[in-house]
């Protein structure tokens, strides 16, 4: 009798063991096709992104050979559809075009809105402090020192990339401020420090140290205007990898 029992209670447990496993079956698949489903999804999102990247690339280059060829304004149009796209390193470096061609042109408020939403729009901190550094230059004639100062302070650690451009600017700022003792101590650092690696910050440096030891003030609009000519992208300033290649193995900039 209790071998009959067993072999009840087996069929039994069984049968609840079966129930169970239909029971749980659509759930089972459902969850297996969500991986399925996410798998597919992300690298048909991947795929896109970097088919709108190599577009933007396309679209980038163009845009900088109409301005080689005709001049940054034929250009301004290009960079503002690229800007309007969804890669944002192609958005970023279009937005820094379009504040430069904008700084040129002298509408500096519109620049500085270019500047701005660049900064935001960067995927790294490279294009991103650039993108803030050249808002702080195309503030200099109109903001107060105190909204510069603000602007720049962050970019002059030690650890950015940017650090001597930002000591610079500030030094203009103190100087357009009026404060030509500060001014003169920035610039002397400027002209002598281990630390710069560009002679054109040097020389302009040097060439302000000169204006207010001159007690002559006629040059400094020309003074500001220069030093806020900086590169759209400085290539000793960004790193590998900082803006990728639109095929490179990592990915273009997003």
């Amino acid at each position: 009798m209790v071998d009959v029992f067993d072999e009840v209670e087996e069929q039994l447990r069984s049968e609840r063991y079966r129930s169970l496993a239909v029971k749980s079956l659509p759930w089972v698949a459902a969850a297996a096709a969500a991986v399925v489903i996410g798998v597919g999804g992300y690298w048909g999102w991947t795929s896109y992104q970097t088919g709108q990247a190599n577009k933007a690339s396309e679209a980038y280059q163009t845009a900088l050979e109409t301005a080689q060829k005709d001049g940054p304004d034929k250009a301004f149009g290009q960079f503002k559809a690229v800007a309007d796209g969804g890669a944002r390193g192609y958005k970023a470096l279009a937005l820094l075009q379009m504040g430069d061609i904008r700084v040129e042109q002298n509408k500096a408020k519109e620049a500085v809105a270019y500047f701005d939403e660049a900064a935001k729009a960067a995927p790294s901190p490279i294009l991103g402090d650039l993108a803030r550094l050249k808002s702080a230059f195309a503030l200099m004639d109109t903001a107060p020192y105190k909204d510069i100062e603000a602007r720049l302070t962050p970019l002059a650690g030690e650890k950015s990339p940017y650090r001597v451009y930002a000591k610079e600017a500030l030094a203009f700022a103190k100087l357009q401020a009026g404060d030509l003792a500060g001014a003169r101590g920035d610039f002397v650092v400027l002209a002598n420090s281990l630390d710069n690696s560009s002679d054109e910050v040097r020389q302009r440096a040097q060439a302000a140290m000169q204006m207010i030891d001159s007690g002559s003030a006629k040059d400094l609009a020309a003074a500001v205007k220069a030093a806020a000519a900086l590169p759209a992208t400085p290539p000793a300033l960004i790193p590998p990898g900082a803006v990728a290649a639109p095929n490179a193995a990592a990915g273009a900039p997003q």
